[in-house]
């Protein structure tokens, strides 16, 4: 009898339990048509920085993806260096870093042989407690940590190290004098250290034509080039204060850190930019690599 009324609670129990997977084993048959989405793919020309596509940022890799992307192909390591500095009143002190992160992302998406590695968020510049937004490396540091990467992305097994960057401070020179020098030590191991300068003079240069061809200002340091940009690619993630961009123009009696006229900026003038810092850099790449 006691192992009668013992019994009872477990076949209830079992019958519960069996009710309340039941909806669960019909799961799978309910999401069927999920699983025919199309998968990820790279993101298109003008949209390149958004978190779709395959794996090419380093940081977000695991040892084994980056293994397995290098043995897959992937044997080119993308150095690209940001910088922390004012930016007018209109733009956050990161932006350097923060267009250099989706630029790079972008580069190595387009190129589809290349692992970005994490964006060196600090280049040469100087302190200034009247803008007080910048930090800065000298050009000796910077070309200690830029050898120091190249030389450790090759000792991780990639084959072509492209280094470049999205701020003035040490280019060409700092580049320049450290893609040489690694370039003649492991050229004999078929290996290579570029410098890629078209993803930042060329482009701006060819995107200040632009801007005079629709007789726009040309401008400098946070002016339309930088807001436009940082407009495109963060404008809902905090990177600009839209309510300052009306008076974003430059004030020689007050300083305010634009070297300019920023009023102008404009998403689509940042999508502009943006592109032509890809493309620019992807077809240098390209003739480098193939070069050697």
């Amino acid at each position: 009898m006691h192992r009668l009324i013992r019994a009872v609670p477990l076949m209830v129990f079992s019958v519960a339990n069996l009710a309340a997977q039941a909806p669960a084993a019909q799961a799978p048959a309910a999401q069927a048509p999920a699983a025919q989405a199309p998968a990820a793919q790279a993101p298109a020309a003008g949209s390149r920085s958004a978190g779709t596509g395959p794996l090419v940022e380093f940081e977000m890799m695991t040892w084994p993806e980056v293994k397995a992307a290098i043995e897959g192909g992937k044997t080119t390591a993308l150095v690209y260096t940001g910088g922390t500095e004012q930016r007018g009143p209109q733009n956050v002190n990161g932006g350097h870093t923060l267009m250099g992160k989706a630029t790079v992302r972008a580069i190595a998406l387009t190129l589809g042989n290349a692992i970005a590695l994490p964006v060196l968020p600090y280049t040469p510049n100087e302190a200034n407690a009247a803008l007080p937004g910048t930090i800065g490396l000298t050009t000796e540091l910077l070309s200690a940590i830029l050898e120091r990467i190249a030389q450790q992305a090759i000792k991780t097994g990639f084959t072509n190290v492209v280094i470049m960057g999205d701020h003035g401070g040490g280019q060409p020179n700092a580049y320049v004098v450290v893609a040489r020098k690694l370039d003649s030590v492991y050229a004999p191991e078929g290996k290579h250290v570029y410098f890629c300068d078209q993803v930042y003079k060329t482009a701006n240069a060819a995107f200040d034509d632009y801007l005079k061809s629709q007789n726009m200002p040309v401008s400098s340091h946070a002016g339309i080039p930088d807001t436009s940009e940082m407009l495109y690619l963060g404008l809902d993630l905090g990177w600009v204060r839209p309510d300052q961009i009306p008076t974003a123009v430059q004030d020689r009696e007050h300083p305010n850190g634009i070297q300019g006229d920023a009023r102008p900026s404009t998403k689509e003038l940042g999508r502009k930019i943006f592109d032509m810092k890809v493309d620019y850099a992807v077809k240098q790449i390209q003739s480098m690599v193939g070069q050697k």
